[in-house]
């Protein structure tokens, strides 16, 4: 074994060789492979300082109190609406828009009743007396 040449091993190649090789690299966005399962796009990952990466803020109407209304709109249900300054106004809501909502009363005139003026409301069969 000591005939061996071992005059390869330890040595740089030289720089010549390398100077006229070029790198190919598939493209992995290409719709033709079909070799392994679709690669999905990497989310960014969050910054090294400690910074999160931006999130989408939530929608600004989810549409809750629209929905609400319409509910009790079709059923007809006898609402007790409380105002800010404590008054208890009986009816049922025949409408509403984006500022006010129009309150059908059988004991007096319908009122309409701006929103900003309400400080809750509740159906009238919940109430909790204590």
């Amino acid at each position: 074994m000591k005939n061996m040449e071992s005059t390869a091993i330890g040595r740089a190649p030289e720089a010549e060789g390398f100077t006229s090789r070029k790198l190919i690299r598939p493209s992995l966005r290409d719709g033709n492979r079909t070799d392994g399962p679709e690669r999905r796009e990497r989310t960014p990952a969050p910054a090294a300082n400690g910074a999160t990466s931006k999130k989408t803020p939530p929608p600004e109407q989810t549409h809750a109190e629209n929905f609400y209304y319409q509910k009790q709109m079709q059923a007809k249900t006898p609402m007790v609406v409380v105002t800010n300054d404590g008054e208890e106004l009986y009816g049922v809501i025949e409408w509403y828009d984006r500022f006010c909502i129009k309150l059908n009363r059988e004991s007096g005139a319908n009122l309409l009743v701006y929103k900003s003026c309400i400080k809750y409301m509740f159906k009238e069969g919940e109430r909790n007396d204590q």
